[in-house]
């Protein structure tokens, strides 16, 4: 298949709509990580293996959190660096440890 300006085009304005949305609730949410919660191209692959089991949220997010969730199953998570790195880098998302020190 041959890619017109068009296609690509749109393919930019989707990237650009994904760089932009972040995950309003539950787990990565704004309340867990303020203030906007998690970019969805942040969030974990198993994160997106919940969904897929049981179902993608109504309306556009959901749309847009099925694609996040392919173009990483594919192997393609690279074309989101460009986001990243203009952003700051990714976002973690992992547990902090407890201080133990005394």
């Amino acid at each position: 298949m041959n890619f017109t300006e068009i296609d690509r085009e749109d393919f930019r304005n989707l990237l650009h709509e994904i760089s932009e949305a972040y995950m309003p609730f539950g787990k990565y949410g704004p309340e867990k990580y303020p203030p906007c919660g998690v970019p969805l191209t942040d969030l974990p692959p198993e994160y997106f293996s919940w969904f897929a089991e049981r179902g993608w949220p109504k309306g556009r997010l959901g749309e847009l959190m099925a694609m996040v969730s392919e173009i990483k199953s594919t192997g393609a998570d690279h074309v989101f660096e460009p986001m990243r790195r203009a952003r700051g880098g990714r976002v973690s998302i992992r547990n902090q440890r407890p201080n133990t020190d005394f």
